[in-house]
């Protein structure tokens, strides 16, 4: 009751100054104005004492807490911008931030200690619905005082990460559910409210709205040193998050996950935020790829599930996402929002840099982007980036490797396969009719290899346009082993030799063609590779050779009727004196040919095999399988065990002990890896099967955070030398493309530029001016302060123009 009447009374004095109406001519230095505000000043320091002790108090000071702290919010917006500048209402906001750590921090403590059994939904949300209290209060306030808000920048930051890191935290915690659901429903959009209040301030400069960015998602390039992790991988919480600070090297690494989490929130909340704030938004994403390559952050984006606020009617639900999905979908939210805006010119530019990500992940979520823009996107744009990308193909067709996994050729196919598959749908076609129809040069076959190497599906394809493709590919292959001469393959030096081969073989295995053009030939050419890599002495053209033996051996996988040939017994023996018994049994580049090998081992299972020890035919073939079992490759002994899962299902053989040797890589014990078990291997094959057929759902643990780690660290680890390899100079390349109308730079005419130097001349000169005005007339403030909201505007939209036109 007290607390009312004070609010009523201060409400009484600003009725009757009604300092609003009194214009310029109201005179603030007066004594009667100066009590008032000073009676506004000790109202509110007062209302905040009490709402702090009432915060400490416990349950039975609900209605202080609730009423003093609603009264200092109602006091300050009575008293408008005249009692804000006398009171510090950066401490209010930074008292609100504290009052909601503690109960955070507390909370944290209790569950990581005894949590033995799921915290309840009324407990969370008991536990959370007053540190929403404080941050909506602490949102208001910032709302009424920007600029007072933004002097306290750094605790409001770490307040945010902190609540944002501690729900990545307890997501990966099953009895912590709860805690992670009520987190995202009652303090997320608080927090993001929080940000948007200063980001889409008028009373805020650009330069100081790109601090609090940088503040958020730092602006150096991550490269943290081994030993300190993300929070993900923290054994206490309590001690890790809680316990930082925004500006600590270490400490940002622990806040990592929380700053991807609130990167999503923002995003997907973006239709919310100011123009100028979504432009600081765009200049982030190359700090959120740096960010994933971190190998704790890509194992968790990977593994971990997050709840997700979506809305479903009237009402808001939450539905339990893969953090990478959460990702995906802020993103595309966040171009739909920015496509009207000027951002969205940053946008492209950001797709076009990182169209060849050298990390996986990186590069998968680009082109996500990219389909996502395609599929809904003018037929106009569709088509002009297409042909532009495949111009760019073209060009590198004529000067890199197809057949090189990590040449710049693949890379682009890789990425012109993706964009064809799941977004530019119409361009399919047209794509593959100026390959086979109107341009059938060795370029065209090159482009076309280097496409269906990278996994484009001809299934995507009209039926007369596929058949065309598949006809046009398997005539070339006849064409090509028809010819095939032996020593002048050895002889060549050519880059695109058997291009045939290779298309045919990955379209057959693809499309499980059985097609019964294949015939015999195919056998006898791969006899005359398996002579040709015997007699050659050619590094070189035993490299081909070796790739064209794996080829050949996954077409003959896939055509059954081949292994009933009567050359068929030769190619297997040929095969033994290869791997096993003859001179090139030592060249341990031959792995390169065992990833084939193990399907054509498979469809042996199609042919009778007289199971006695003098038959030289299932000697070689069980030698066969020997050899790839005794491989300790984690892939190849999948390879192996998928290869004999399907021919014991299928084979006639009755004594299939014969294709396991003693010595089997599975039959060693786990720990030592040096005693053989009888039953070891059987029992890890029951366990293979088993595992095929069983239905698998990801849930996070320890250890496979721990392997995905793993992954990570190899996989930055090839990143920084692609880099390294880079800086050099040495490998990398440079092209020298026309970037016409759309260039990032646009150099502007010379009486532009002039005009520009001029404009920003005379700002400083009138900025300078403004400050003289404010020394000698102190009493003219309002005048002020809208001279320098139009002094900022007019300097944004200098700084707008000249980003776009090149002008420094």
């Amino acid at each position: 009751m007290v607390i009312d009447a004070t609010i009523k009374f201060s409400e009484f004095h600003c009725q009757a100054l009604d300092w609003e109406s009194s214009g310029e001519e109201f005179n603030k230095t007066s004594p009667s104005v100066n009590h008032v505000i000073n009676v506004y000043k000790c109202i509110i320091e007062t209302l905040c004492e009490l709402g702090t002790i009432a915060a400490k108090g416990g349950g039975g000071l609900v209605t202080v807490l609730n009423v003093s702290w609603k009264g200092v919010f109602t006091v300050l917006q009575q008293g408008n911008m005249v009692v804000s500048s006398k009171v510090n209402v950066a401490a209010i906001i930074l008292n609100l931030v504290s009052l909601v750590i503690e109960p955070m921090k507390y909370a944290a403590a209790t569950w990581s200690s005894v949590m033995k059994e799921p915290v309840s939904a009324t407990d969370a949300r008991r536990i959370f619905l007053p540190v929403k209290f404080f941050l909506i209060n602490a949102v208001k306030i910032s709302c009424l005082c920007p600029c007072q808000a933004y002097l306290v920048r750094k605790e409001i930051i770490f307040c945010i990460l902190v609540i944002s890191t501690y729900k990545v935290w307890v997501s990966n915690e099953k009895l912590l559910e709860t805690v992670t659901e009520a987190i995202t429903e009652l303090l997320e959009q608080p927090c993001l409210d929080l940000v948007k209040c200063i980001l889409n301030s008028t009373d805020l400069k650009q330069d100081l709205k790109h601090d609090i960015m940088d503040l958020l998602f730092t602006t150096e390039r991550c490269s943290f040193p081994d030993g300190y992790r993300s929070a993900c991988f923290m054994n206490d919480p309590t001690n890790g998050i809680f316990n930082t600070n925004c500006e600590g090297r270490n400490d940002a690494k622990i806040l990592l996950l929380g700053r991807i989490n609130f990167l999503l929130n923002l995003m997907k909340h973006s239709f919310d935020l100011s123009d100028d704030a979504k432009l600081l938004i765009t200049t982030k994403l190359n700090w959120l790829l740096d960010i994933l390559v971190q190998e704790d952050v890509y194992a968790s984006v990977l593994l971990l599930q997050v709840p997700f606020s979506y809305i479903s009617g009237k009402t808001t639900e939450l539905k339990w996402l893969p953090l990478l999905s959460c990702l995906l979908h802020a993103l595309k939210t966040f171009m739909v929002a920015v496509s009207k805006n000027y951002a969205w010119l940053e946008l492209q530019f950001f797709l076009l840099d990182n169209l060849l990500h050298p990390h996986f992940l990186c590069w998968d979520i680009v082109m996500e982007l990219w389909c996502f823009m395609l599929r809904y996107a003018d037929d106009s744009l569709v088509n002009d980036v297409i042909s532009k990308l495949f111009s760019v193909m073209k060009l590198l067709a004529s000067s890199e490797p197809v057949l090189v996994y990590s040449s710049a050729l693949r890379k682009m196919a890789r990425s012109m396969t993706m964009l064809l598959t799941y977004g530019a749908h119409t361009k399919r076609n047209e794509i593959f009719e100026s390959i086979f129809i109107q341009d059938k040069s060795q370029l065209s076959t090159v482009i076309w290899v280097a496409l269906i190497l990278e996994g484009f599906s001809l299934n995507l394809l009209s039926e007369k346009m596929k058949n065309i493709v598949i006809q046009s590919t398997i005539r070339d292959y006849l064409t090509f082993i028809g010819n095939f001469n032996e020593t002048s393959m050895l002889a060549s030096s050519s880059a695109t030799i058997g291009l045939p081969v290779f298309s045919a073989s990955t379209i057959i295995q693809s499309m499980k063609l059985s097609t019964s053009d294949i015939d015999v030939r195919t056998l006898k050419f791969l006899l005359a590779l398996l002579r040709s890599y015997k007699i050659s002495g050619v590094e070189q053209a035993k490299g081909v050779c070796r790739k064209l033996i794996s080829e050949t051996l996954g077409i003959i996988s896939c055509v059954e009727h081949l292994y009933a040939a009567n050359e068929m017994e030769e190619v297997i023996l040929e095969l033994e004196k290869l791997f096993i018994s003859g001179p090139t049994a030592s060249d341990a580049l031959l792995y390169e040919c065992k990833s084939s090998l193990a399907p054509f081992l498979a469809g042996l299972a199609h042919i009778k095999m007289t199971e006695t020890d003098d038959n030289a035919k299932s000697c070689a073939v069980w030698e066969l399988y020997h050899m790839l079992f005794k491989e300790r490759h984690w892939a190849f002994i999948h390879l192996g065990l998928t290869a004999f899962g399907y021919f014991a299902a299928r084979t006639s053989c009755d004594e299939l002990w014969r294709f396991v040797p003693q010595n089997a890589a599975l039959s060693y014990d786990l720990e030592s890896g040096k005693q053989v078990s009888e039953d070891g291997f059987m029992l890890e094959f029951k366990i293979f099967l088993e595992k095929e057929m069983a239905l698998l759902t990801v849930t996070p643990c320890s250890e496979q955070l721990a392997l995905l780690m793993k992954e990570g660290l190899v996989l930055k680890d090839m990143l920084n030398s692609s880099l390294k390899l880079c800086g050099t100079g040495n490998k990398c390349k440079s092209m020298e493309i026309d970037e016409g109308p759309s260039s990032r730079k646009r150099k502007l005419p010379e009486g532009l530029s002039k005009g520009m130097e001029l404009l920003k001349n005379g700002l400083k000169v009138m900025r300078q001016g403004l400050s003289l005005l404010e020394e000698n007339h102190v009493d003219s403030r309002e005048l002020h302060d809208k001279l320098r909201s139009h002094f900022s505007g007019l300097e944004d939209e200098l700084y707008r123009l000249g980003s776009q036109g090149g002008v420094d």
